[in-house]
């Protein structure tokens, strides 16, 4: 059994458009520069169906890393958005 889904940030090389985007229904995207950062809550098994969804559309990963649950980015329309 998996244990609980825990928040992920994995960053990837280029700016992604809303096709390759379909393929990570469960994550949020950002976009910081020539970079786009998708975050959500992830179990392991989940974790490595978006990995392996990356290495299938050949996209080059920079950075993953887990989150605590504090420092979950806030989506659009949040109160504690900038």
């Amino acid at each position: 059994m998996d244990p609980a889904p825990v928040p992920y940030l994995i960053r990837i090389d280029g700016h992604l458009g809303a096709t390759a985007l379909c393929a990570f229904p469960g994550l949020v995207p950002q976009w910081h520069g020539a970079h786009t950062v998708l975050t959500g809550l992830l179990d392991r098994s989940a974790l490595h169906g978006v990995l392996a969804e990356v290495d299938a559309l050949g996209l080059d990963i920079l950075e993953i890393r887990q989150l605590t649950p504090q420092r979950i980015p806030p989506e659009p329309g949040d109160s504690r958005a900038p």
